[in-house]
């Protein structure tokens, strides 16, 4: 089984969304033949690099809100992040473009690191306030994540490399009709829009499954059922045959 999931690394329920559907794996007994695929969405492309401008004043100005009211609304993401086990620092996180962060992120799935440095991009950006759109924070990211540090830098360096990557994934976001994410795609059938309950992603996973490896169904030929001898519930039928 395959699940796609588009995210943008300045998301809070693409993070949330990630840890509920990872909690859905870990009550799925097959959870080992289960691949997850990361796929590139920015939320903004148009976005600017950190200015200064902390996450309140980013929503307030883009929803018409006062600060107050979006320290509010984001105390209430805050809550849904913890109810998973995640810690979410408002108060200094960087709002930043996140075109850089996805380049490396398809980098790193060349290294085989596609889900260490996915999980670290967000850490990084939600609980610890770093700055996705600085190329020196990435690179240290990648390090961390078992990538060369030097390697990374000149991938980063380079606006082309891994550009067409990401941009191949939008697209293919545009073709399904995603506008909002997490968006989760099973098996290439089945979506899943939004950081749906735990329960949501576990009846999807098991539904998708039961389809893909049907029980066995035989068909009877022991014939005439009055000569079966068989024991059910600890007793046994003797046959009744005339002859």
């Amino acid at each position: 089984m395959k699940i796609e999931v588009w995210s943008d690394f300045v998301c809070p329920f693409c993070y949330i969304g990630k840890r509920r559907l990872e909690e859905a794996l870990a009550q799925f007994p097959n959870k080992d033949k289960v691949e997850v695929e990361f796929k590139s969405f920015e939320l903004d492309p148009n976005a600017e690099k950190f200015a200064g401008k902390n996450i309140h004043q980013a929503l307030a100005e883009k929803y018409g809100m006062t600060i107050e009211q979006a320290r509010n609304a984001n105390e209430g993401v805050g809550q849904q992040a913890a109810s998973v086990g995640l810690a979410f620092n408002f108060d200094d996180m960087k709002p930043t473009n996140t075109f850089d962060a996805h380049r490396l992120a398809k980098f790193a799935k060349t290294q085989g690191k596609e889900a260490q440095i996915t999980e670290k991009l967000l850490y990084a950006y939600f609980t610890e306030s770093k700055d996705l759109g600085n190329l020196e924070v990435l690179a240290d990211l990648a390090s961390s994540a078992g990538l060369d540090r030097h390697e990374t830098m000149q991938v980063l360096e380079d606006k082309n490399a891994y550009s067409n990557d990401v941009r191949i994934d939008e697209a293919i976001a545009q073709q399904y009709g995603v506008t909002g994410v997490p968006f989760f795609v099973i098996n290439q059938k089945y979506a899943i829009s939004g950081a749906q309950p735990i329960e949501t992603f576990v009846n999807a996973i098991q539904k998708v499954w039961l389809e893909e490896n049907p029980a066995p169904k035989l068909q009877d030929l022991s014939g005439n059922s009055s000569l079966k001898a068989s024991c059910t519930d600890g007793s046994c039928a003797v046959p009744n045959s005339k002859e």
